[in-house]
């Protein structure tokens, strides 16, 4: 089975959760339209108190469903959209692909990949115990983030549930994501 769209989510204020839809708009150059962080220069409000002319570097968020199973049989039930992603996938290793690998998703859409999500305390508030579900330590005791990947859009476009995603792995010399 090939790599496709789960769900998709947008919310127009700043809240942890999404809400789940029938399709997303993305924007080129700027993200998931009518969504709280959709724009050319950052959104995430701790960010924006640093310094509002950042470039966006986070317009989509899109996490593996198999994260939700591995949730799931550690007793946390979380379901789409519930940790703040725009796109739910399945069957892609988001986690282990590198920093500017292209996602082309559906007909039209392309995200570039530029980091992983950086799990905050909103995720533990959301539902104790999921912070340190979503951290983990490589074999050399290096931390593992699981909450998703970040991008920007280079093609704009609908995306649905049941889209299939193709990948294209950047040239050259393949650097890891790091939280972004």
């Amino acid at each position: 089975m090939n790599p496709s769209v789960v769900a998709v989510h947008q919310s127009t204020q700043h809240e942890f959760s999404k809400t789940s839809g029938e399709r997303i708009r993305l924007l080129l150059g700027q993200g998931v339209e009518g969504d709280a962080h959709c724009g050319v220069t950052v959104k995430h409000r701790s960010r924006v108190a640093v310094d509002p002319t950042q470039p966006n570097l986070r317009q989509v968020h899109l996490l593996q469903a198999e994260l939700f199973d591995e949730l799931a049989a550690r007793g946390l039930m979380v379901a789409p959209g519930q940790m703040g992603e725009n796109i739910t996938t399945r069957r892609i290793d988001l986690l282990s692909l590198p920093q500017g690998t292209k996602l082309m998703i559906g007909a039209e859409a392309v995200v570039e990949l530029t980091g992983l999500r950086n799990p905050c305390g909103q995720i533990e508030n959301f539902l104790p115990g999921l912070l340190a579900a979503v951290l983990d330590r490589g074999p050399e005791g290096q931390l593992i983030r699981k909450a998703g990947v970040m991008g920007v859009v280079l093609a704009g476009g609908e995306v649905k549930p049941r889209d299939q995603i193709r990948i294209e792995l950047p040239q050259g010399e393949q650097r890891p994501l790091e939280r972004v």
